[in-house]
């Protein structure tokens, strides 16, 4: 790589035009071929993390691995490291900045994907410009994983799930402890290295920082993964929304198919309703007051025990359980989930070894930006020989007249978490902890074998899940051992997000360019904002939109829309129940 001029004459974007030889008079990308005749591609870039200063990249061997209404993704190779990467482009929005990179360029984290590079392109159209998010490359998805067990009639091995779940929710907890709402989970998202058995978190298209106050669209999620207060139509929604839907991914792999299938907005209610039944006033006051007098048909809940296999472990069950929770506070949060029993066996010692040979990747590596959102859970996270590990470096510290509290970089500041009192802390090890090897990972599909392990993370959760009580850490610096990166792409199921919401229409307004979402803080009045969105372009302008809620009705338009379900429905609601009554009892 080279380093572009240090005396930028303007900037663009992001990318610094040069007053050298090299005048950019566009945003630079040049292509050139390389001795063998491939196709070299290069441009001036900015890094993901750290410094602005920009710099030329060059890459080879581009083609599309993925594409939706977000934009394309594409593979390629870079020319001075021999890395491959993932490269994510998307149209730019002259108006805002650019909210997934904003967020990337924060994270830093071992189970997020890692932006390495960012820079701009000039498109075909007058004045049309994308935005390239440059990704490290993981090949494959849970998704596929998934999917390749299903078709031979079987689900993931139970260790499996252990690990990925884990690593979801260490990923989740991080972003959670910065205030930052992923808002579209599913095993799409979730990228598998299948020789080292990391989980990544990827695409942030749809994440957002949560401000308390500020209203949010309930057009978001993916519709098996959608939160019930999101169905309702809740735009004072929390974090708690990616606990939901990391609940209803759990219970996917479980059952080897989605827990809750729905159709369309309604139906996804309707599922939603036959297994954990009529949600009650209370219930429903949290998720959305203004449905507080709805009449539902009332559905008694369906014992867990008998939604999933009978030699389900009863600890997957009750995590499921506490995921799985109408009441957005009551659900478990992403640190404290780590510290469920269910996850014990990769506590355990002697588990080291991946199925394959190789290294389980570090489970326990938390930061001290991890340890201090609470530090109370860390007894809880650690495990017995790392605690003790931790107690010792503590103890050498304070006896050399260091800070007994401070964390240095391992497993140091367990001494100070004190009580076994359930919270979110986290835990900070650089010693690896490795996950149970699974007898079962020769079986399935060819392919799938391989990906049983995983990579452990540093990470954080908020305990509450309202991101106010933990911006202020968001600022602290979190040197995190791994890498975080990703763009929907990773492993192509990059179009998943609009391809799981899309809508069977009863209840929605389509259009296929996408239609124009009404204003956040106008979502309530169903009447009035089902007007606003067939508002045309100019009429629309001389509204008066903040710029966080016009960024969100962009971002929304690569999902199919669907509306809450206000009274205007109810009936439509009553004869999906009527209908499915009397299957429910022998759903399962």
């Amino acid at each position: 790589m080279k380093f572009g001029s240090t005396n930028p004459a303007k900037s663009i974007g992001g990318v610094s035009r040069q007053t050298s030889a090299k005048a950019y008079d566009k945003h630079f990308v040049q292509s050139t071929s390389g001795r063998d005749g491939s196709k070299i591609t290069t441009v001036v870039a900015t890094p993901g993390q750290g410094t602005d200063r920009v710099q030329e990249v060059s890459y080879t061997d581009t083609k599309v691995i993925g594409n939706g209404s977000f934009g394309v993704v594409f593979q390629a190779k870079l020319c001075d490291t021999g890395e491959l990467v993932a490269i994510k482009k998307v149209l730019q929005d002259r108006r805002f900045k650019n909210r997934e990179l904003q967020i990337m360029r924060r994270l830093e984290h071992c189970n997020i994907v890692k932006l390495l590079y960012f820079f701009y392109s000039s498109g075909e159209k007058r004045d049309e410009v994308f935005l390239n998010l440059v990704l490290e490359y993981i090949p494959e998805t849970v998704y596929k994983v998934a999917r390749q067990y299903a078709k031979t009639k079987q689900t993931i091995p139970i260790n499996f799930i252990r690990l990925y779940m884990y690593q979801l929710f260490r990923s989740l907890a991080y972003i959670h402890s910065l205030g930052i709402c992923h808002r579209d989970i599913k095993p799409q998202n979730l990228l598998l290295d299948p020789e080292t058995a990391v989980l990544k978190l990827c695409d942030f298209g749809s994440a957002k920082q949560l401000l308390h106050g500020e209203p949010n669209v309930s057009y978001i999620c993916s519709r098996y993964y959608r939160a019930p207060e999101l169905i309702f139509g809740a735009i004072n929604y929390t974090t708690k929304i990616d606990v939901w839907s990391a609940g209803c991914v759990l219970a996917e792999l479980l059952l080897g198919q989605p827990i809750f299938p729905g159709d369309s907005g309604v139906d996804q209610l309707v599922e939603v309703i036959k297994v954990l039944g009529t949600p009650t006033r209370e219930q429903i006051r949290e998720m959305n007051p203004n449905y507080t007098e709805f009449k539902f048909p009332q559905i008694k809940s369906h014992p867990w025990q008998k939604v999933f296999r009978i030699r389900t472990p009863t600890e997957a069950i009750n995590l499921v359980s506490q995921l799985l929770e109408y009441t957005p506070s009551a659900r478990i949060t992403p640190l404290k989930a780590c510290a469920h029993p269910f996850f014990d066996e990769l506590r355990m010692e002697g588990n080291h070894t991946l199925p394959n040979g190789r290294d389980m990747p570090p489970l326990f590596n938390f930061t001290e930006h991890e340890l201090s959102i609470q530090p109370s859970l860390v007894p809880q996270l650690l495990p017995k020989h790392l605690q003790n590990a931790a107690h010792a470096a503590s103890a050498n510290r304070a006896s050399a007249g260091g800070p007994a509290g401070a964390a240095a970089s391992g497993s140091t500041n367990v001494s100070s978490a004190g009580s076994g009192t359930s919270g979110d802390g986290a835990a900070q090890s650089q010693q690896q902890q490795q996950a149970p090897a699974s007898a079962a990972a020769g079986t399935g599909a060819g392919g799938a074998a391989n990906v049983g392990g995983v990579q452990g993370n540093n990470s954080s959760s908020n305990n509450s899940g309202n991101p106010t009580t933990v911006t202020a850490a968001a600022g602290a610096p979190n040197a995190q051992q791994s890498n975080a990166a990703a763009a929907g792409s990773g492993g192509g199921g990059g179009g998943g997000a609009a391809t799981a919401a899309a809508s069977a229409g009863a209840i929605a307004t389509s259009n296929a360019g996408g239609a124009n979402i009404t204003a956040e803080n106008r979502l309530p009045k169903f009447i009035k904002s089902f007007h606003l969105a067939n508002l045309t372009r100019s009429q629309r302008k001389n509204r008066s939109h903040s710029a966080e809620a016009s960024q969100d009705q962009i971002q929304t338009r690569q999902y199919h829309i669907e509306t809450p379900i206000p009274d205007m429905y109810g009936s439509r609601l009553h004869r999906s129940f009527d209908s499915m009554r009397d299957r429910i009892a022998t759903q399962y």
